[in-house]
């Protein structure tokens, strides 16, 4: 295991917020990098790239997500790594590289992991299912706040993930080097249509909740009225074509693999997160 900080990318998401907690739990020291950190770090901004990466050997890395963004990591993996950066756990997403996923999103999220697995560094990729925390702490908890949630997955199904299995995985594969050279898959215990999503929440939150099938480019119009920059749009709408396209109805036991147990079922999360109230609130 490193003997320097581990440096947290992304450390103010929803993975890198549970590794940070994970590592404090163990007093393993560590050191986050964001646009807002004592030592700025913006993935646009190259000129933050040494800066951050000096006196680091082990880095997780959770990457932007449009295209563009994901050519910068891959750029500043080949930089981290000459500058000595030795070790690299990657979240990347369940399934690339399979048939079916055809998107610059996915053709991105590829280009990111070879460039890992080329950089020199050991490396760890982690490739989980949809979060189910997306529906608590992301854009579309105020979806469940309005009654109606509206994304472009048709009726296609998803085995989402309590993130908190995610940052498990994670913290495991950064401290024991064991998992070395794998790629681990990552999902929840089964697999959930968005309608059987919506009827989860209505019984957890005590709200009526529906889905709203959206056209695709109906989708990316709506997200583009809420400020997404056009190019993430795009790629959310691809993100979810591949469960429109019903490319994604399987498991995964990576949490099983890495951790020997079960991950946790939506419906446990669901009414585990009603009882914090985050729900509580209209938007």
């Amino acid at each position: 295991m490193t003997t320097t900080p581990i440096l947290i990318l992304g450390g103010k998401g929803k993975t890198g917020r549970r590794v940070a907690a994970q590592l404090d739990a163990r007093n393993v020291p560590y050191r986050l990098a964001s646009r807002s950190s004592a030592l700025r770090f913006d993935w646009y901004d190259e000129s933050t790239w040494s800066p951050t990466i000096a006196g680091a050997e082990t880095a997780y890395l959770a990457p932007p997500v449009g295209p563009t963004g994901l050519a910068q990591a891959g750029r500043f993996v080949q930089q981290a790594a000459t500058e000595g950066l030795r070790r690299i756990v990657l979240l990347s997403g369940r399934g690339v590289g399979s048939p079916g996923r055809e998107f610059a999103v996915y053709e991105g999220q590829l280009g990111l992991e070879h460039a890992v697995q080329a950089s020199g560094a050991d490396w760890t990729i982690i490739q989980p299912a949809w979060f189910a925390q997306g529906f608590s702490e992301d854009v579309f908890r105020y979806d469940v706040l309005a009654g109606e949630i509206r994304l472009s997955a048709g009726d296609g199904g998803e085995a989402w993930i309590d993130t908190n299995d995610v940052g498990d995985v994670m913290t495991e594969a950064l401290l024991n080097e064991a998992h070395t050279g794998a790629t681990i898959a990552l999902s929840g215990p089964r697999t959930l249509t968005m309608t059987e999503v919506a009827a989860e929440l209505t019984v957890a939150t005590g709200r009526p909740i529906k889905y709203v099938d959206l056209d695709p480019e109906q989708h990316v119009a709506e997200l583009l009225e809420q400020g997404v920059p056009a190019e993430d749009a795009e790629a959310v709408r691809d993100l979810f074509a591949v469960i429109r396209n019903h490319r994604s109805e399987y498991v995964s036991d990576g949490v099983q693999e890495i951790l020997g147990r079960r991950p946790r079922d939506f419906t446990d999360w669901a009414h585990q997160t009603a009882a914090t109230g985050i729900w509580s609130d209209r938007p």
